[in-house]
C-alpha cells in the first residue's frame, strides 16, 4: 500500500514538472531546434546604402534576414525570439526588426535588444506563436567586414543555421559600377537589374541545424558611392515601378510614396518608419519580390475546415483552383524575374488571383 502511495507521489510530481517544464518553455525559453525554419532568405548587398554618422572612408554591408520559423515546443509561444547576429563585426548595427503580421497588412516594427555576449538580437512578436504556427520576421543590420586594397574590395559571408532550414536562399546584390565581380562558390544563376546591378543568386534545400554556408565575394570599383545614391542621381525610368514604394506597397500594389534616396550626396538616408532598405532593393533590381509574397502564394485561400459533408466536389474544386492560382503566380513571377512583365503588370495580375 505504501509502494502504490509512493508510486503515486511520483508520477503526480513528473507530470507537474513536465507541465511547469512547458510552460517556462512556453512563456520564455527560446529553443532554437524547437523553432525550424520554414524558409529563410538572406539579401547580401555591399554598399548598397549607409546608415546616418557612418564613415566616409568606409564601405558597409547591408544584410537583411526574411525568416519564416514554426513553433514546435508543443504550446503557444509567448517569449521572445533570438535571432543571431554577427555583434563583433566592425561597425556592427541593427537597422531594422519587424514581422509581418498577416499578408493583408504592412511589416510592423518590433522593439528590439542586443545581446553581444550571445550574439543574438532579441525581440518579442506582438502575439504568442500558436502551436506549429508559423512567424514570419525580418532583420536588417550594416556592418563592415570588408577588405579594401585601392580600388579591389573583398569580404567573406558566413551564416550559421541556428536550427533546420527547409528552404534556404541567399542573394547577392554587387554594387553598381562594379567590376571584375568573383563569387566563391558560384552562384546557381546571375542577372543584371536595368541599372546594370549584377544579382547572384543561391539555393539550399534540407539545411541541417548547425551547418555553415560560406561565400567569398571579390569586386572592384572606385570609391565608396552606395547603388542608392548612383540611382538618385541617374535618370530613373519614368513608372510608377519606380516611384520610391516600401517592398510592402510593392507586393500588395499600394499607391503611397515613401521616397528613395535623399539625393543631397553619396549617401542618401532612408528612414525606417514605413518600410525597409531591403524594399529598395525591388525598385533597383525590378525583379525581386521578398519571400512573404512566395509564401502568401503558397498559403493563401485555406480556409478552417467546415463539417463534413457527402458531396466533398466543392472543396477539391476549390482546393484544385488555389493550386492552380499559386502555379499561375510562380509564372507571373518567373516572367518578372526574367523582364517580360513589370511590377505594375506583375501585382495587377496577382491581384485577380487572389
Amino acid at each position: 500500500m505504501m509502494i502504490k502511495k509512493f508510486l503515486s507521489v511520483v508520477l503526480a510530481a513528473s507530470f507537474a514538472l513536465s507541465a511547469n517544464g512547458t510552460a517556462a518553455n512556453a512563456e520564455g525559453n527560446f529553443t532554437t531546434e524547437k523553432f525550424p525554419y520554414e524558409e529563410m532568405q538572406i539579401q547580401v548587398m555591399p554598399e548598397f546604402d549607409y546608415p546616418e554618422n557612418w564613415p566616409k572612408e568606409e564601405p558597409s554591408l547591408l544584410v537583411g534576414q526574411y525568416g519564416t520559423i514554426t513553433n514546435k515546443t508543443g504550446g503557444d509561444f509567448t517569449g521572445k525570439v533570438e535571432i543571431p547576429v554577427p555583434v563583433n563585426e566592425k561597425g556592427f548595427q541593427i537597422y531594422l526588426v519587424a514581422e509581418f503580421p498577416s499578408p493583408e497588412k504592412p511589416e510592423v516594427q518590433r522593439p528590439f535588444e542586443v545581446d553581444k555576449e550571445r550574439g543574438v538580437v532579441v525581440f518579442r512578436p506582438q502575439k504568442p506563436i500558436k502551436k506549429d504556427g508559423t512567424y514570419s520576421f525580418v532583420v536588417e543590420y550594416y556592418s563592415n567586414p570588408l577588405s579594401v586594397k585601392g580600388s579591389e574590395k573583398s569580404f567573406k559571408y558566413e551564416y550559421k543555421a541556428p536550427s533546420a532550414i527547409e528552404t534556404l536562399d541567399v542573394i547577392v546584390y554587387a554594387p553598381l559600377k562594379s567590376t571584375d565581380i568573383v563569387m566563391d562558390p558560384k552562384p546557381a544563376s546571375t542577372q543584371k537589374s536595368e541599372y546594370g546591378e549584377q544579382i547572384a543568386f543561391y539555393q539550399q534545400k534540407g539545411v541541417k541545424q548547425g551547418d555553415a554556408i560560406k561565400y567569398g565575394i571579390f569586386y572592384k570599383k572606385e570609391g565608396n558611392a552606395s547603388t542608392l545614391s548612383m540611382i538618385d542621381t541617374a535618370k530613373a525610368p519614368n513608372d510608377e515601378n519606380h516611384s520610391g514604394q516600401t517592398a510592402t506597397d510593392q507586393v500588395v500594389g499600394a499607391a503611397a510614396n515613401n521616397g528613395g534616396g535623399n539625393g543631397n550626396g553619396d549617401r542618401p538616408i532612408i528612414g525606417a518608419a514605413g518600410g525597409t532598405i531591403i524594399g529598395a532593393s525591388i525598385i533597383i533590381a525590378g525583379m525581386f519580390v521578398f519571400f512573404g509574397l512566395k509564401n502568401r502564394a503558397e498559403n493563401r485561400n485555406h480556409p478552417a475546415p467546415k463539417k463534413k459533408t457527402k458531396d466533398k466536389k466543392p472543396a477539391e474544386t476549390q482546393k484544385k483552383k488555389n493550386d492552380l492560382n499559386v502555379d499561375e503566380i510562380k509564372e507571373l513571377r518567373k516572367k518578372l524575374l526574367s523582364g517580360k512583365i513589370d511590377q505594375e503588370a506583375y501585382d495587377e495580375q496577382v491581384k485577380k488571383l487572389i
